[in-house]
């Protein structure tokens, strides 16, 4: 089931011109980001990202480009287009008619499910593996739509070469479940919006900051920003919202360059 606020809030446009190049990993359409003085090193950290529900948005690429830039030369970091392409489309939300509800939940049913996306997730993670052989530690960070499979891939038999993820993460996430956050084996990071259910959230923070055994992560509320403040809904225009995705994605690279 998709987010409330996913549903309702309609997406916005920005200029950004992506500093990355385009390839192919595990048969997915993949986006490569390159900090500025990338290839001095083989890439030790490897980071999976995984975009919101709208895909390859400009906000979303320069936030994986900021990542990189963020994580340094050691680190590579790359986007798989899990979705194929298959989207759900701008003039479906908001979603405040029952013909509009029912083309979000067909997609949601058809093409975004977050449990037939996991084993995509996976597939990536193992070519990834493959390809970047060098790379000894493996995240996933996902927004929104991709912060569930991020999640679900961090639980349970999180284990062997080609499978491990050691860190991950989510801002502004879909389908937030207290369950998701018991199941982790990982370091883990959410950075929630004011969209997103505070009870649930509140849960989360308790599990991963509360002292349980095992347990260890992040979790914060952006309170002024709405939901997909990081993604396809990045208003870069506006001050404070800009702002506040600089300094959420600095909190994300801070949580993988102290982990991963």
């Amino acid at each position: 089931m998709a987010s409330p606020a996913c549903c309702r809030i309609p997406p916005v446009s920005a200029d950004y011109t992506p500093q990355g190049t385009w390839d192919t990993v595990a048969d997915f359409k993949t986006y490569i980001a390159k900090s500025p003085t990338a290839g001095s090193t083989a890439p030790k950290r490897g980071l999976i990202f995984l975009y919101d529900a709208f895909g390859f948005a400009p906000q979303t690429l320069q936030g994986v480009d900021r990542l990189a830039q963020l994580l340094g030369d050691d680190a590579v970091v790359i986007l798989p287009d899990l979705l194929e392409g298959t989207h759900p489309e701008f003039s479906w939300l908001p979603a405040d008619t029952p013909e509009k509800q029912a083309l979000v939940k067909g997609w949601f049913d058809a093409v975004g499910d977050y449990h037939k996306s996991k084993p995509k997730l996976l597939r990536v993670r193992q070519a990834a593996g493959a390809r970047f052989a060098s790379v000894q530690s493996w995240g996933v960070f996902g927004l929104c739509w991709g912060g569930k499979p991020a999640v679900l891939a961090s639980g349970q038999h999180n284990e062997g070469e080609g499978r491990r993820i050691n860190v991950s993460g989510t801002a502004h996430p879909g389908a937030l479940a207290a369950a998701d956050a018991e199941a982790l084996t990982i370091p883990h990071i959410v950075l929630a919006s004011k969209d997103e259910p505070a009870e649930v959230v509140s849960q989360y923070k308790e599990i991963l900051e509360g002292g349980q055994k095992g347990k260890t992560g992040v979790v914060e509320t952006y309170a002024t920003m709405n939901h997909g403040w990081m993604g396809v809904r990045a208003k870069l225009d506006v001050e404070d919202d800009r702002k506040e995705y600089e300094r959420g994605y600095k909190q994300v690279a801070d949580f993988f360059n102290k982990h991963l």
